[in-house]
């Protein structure tokens, strides 16, 4: 999702070059990771055949995509699925001949099936570390979490980094909430995703409320902001009070 380290010069082993500028390789690098980003929406938007990434347009009422992801606290170790019980939603597992067993309807052991999470309001979160530096966010949706335990479903989802360093990163941090992996990025492509951090809302049965992205819009405050709105809006759905 970024390019290789820039290369080191010689003022940089052994004492700044006449030209060297303090500010010259931090631009280097920010531009190259800001770079990624744009290649893994770019990639995205190509894969979907839609020109936009998710929580930059309006997606109320859209259903989400279903898919199966190991759980990282689990035993499985394989790519995500992302096949759907109807070919009319998605070109996965449609043609016939290509089909696979629906990711809702898999064996539960060892993964995390997203339509298990639709009985309540959810919120998934997207994160990776590639060109992007997401776990302060990741920190803020975790506290969020344990904050609406039993009202809200919460699902982190990691976008291709490695098995064992996602491992790493949840214990250091401490984080509670569910952490699905997504090995190979499929439910990334499905679900459009090209921008770290991003935050899908849903409303319980799997129908978008909203998605947000950019740690400027997903702050702790922010993050319990768009829950609160999510629990009212559910509620409004099912004609009970706000």
């Amino acid at each position: 999702m970024t390019g290789p380290e820039p290369e080191r010069d010689q003022g940089e082993r052994g004492g700044r070059s006449p030209g060297f500028r303090p500010g010259a390789r931090y631009s280097t690098l920010v531009g190259i990771a800001f770079m990624g980003l744009i290649v893994v929406a770019a990639i995205n938007a190509a894969r979907t055949g839609e020109g936009t990434i998710l929580g930059t347009e309006e997606v109320l009422g859209e259903p989400v995509a279903e898919f199966a992801v190991p759980d990282i606290h689990g035993p499985l170790d394989g790519d995500a699925n992302v096949s759907q019980d109807d070919c009319e939603t998605s070109a996965n597992p449609c043609p016939a001949e290509d089909a696979r067993e629906p990711a809702c309807e898999i064996d539960p052991e060892g993964a995390i099936r997203v339509c298990d999470l639709f009985d309540r309001p959810l919120a998934i979160s997207f994160w990776f570390t590639r060109g992007a530096d997401c776990l302060e966010a990741q920190d803020s949706f975790d506290a969020v979490a344990r904050d609406y335990e039993g009202r809200v479903n919460f699902l982190s989802l990691n976008i291709r980094d490695a098995r064992d360093e996602v491992e790493d990163i949840v214990a250091e941090r401490d984080w509670t909430v569910p952490v699905g992996w997504d090995r190979d990025g499929a439910v990334s492509n499905i679900m459009r995703i090209g921008v770290c951090p991003t935050v899908a809302f849903v409303f319980p049965g799997g129908i978008f409320q909203a998605a947000e992205v950019g740690d400027d819009a997903l702050s702790e405050p922010e993050l319990d902001a768009h829950v609160r709105e999510l629990i009212r809006q559910s509620r409004e759905r099912e004609g009970r009070p706000g």
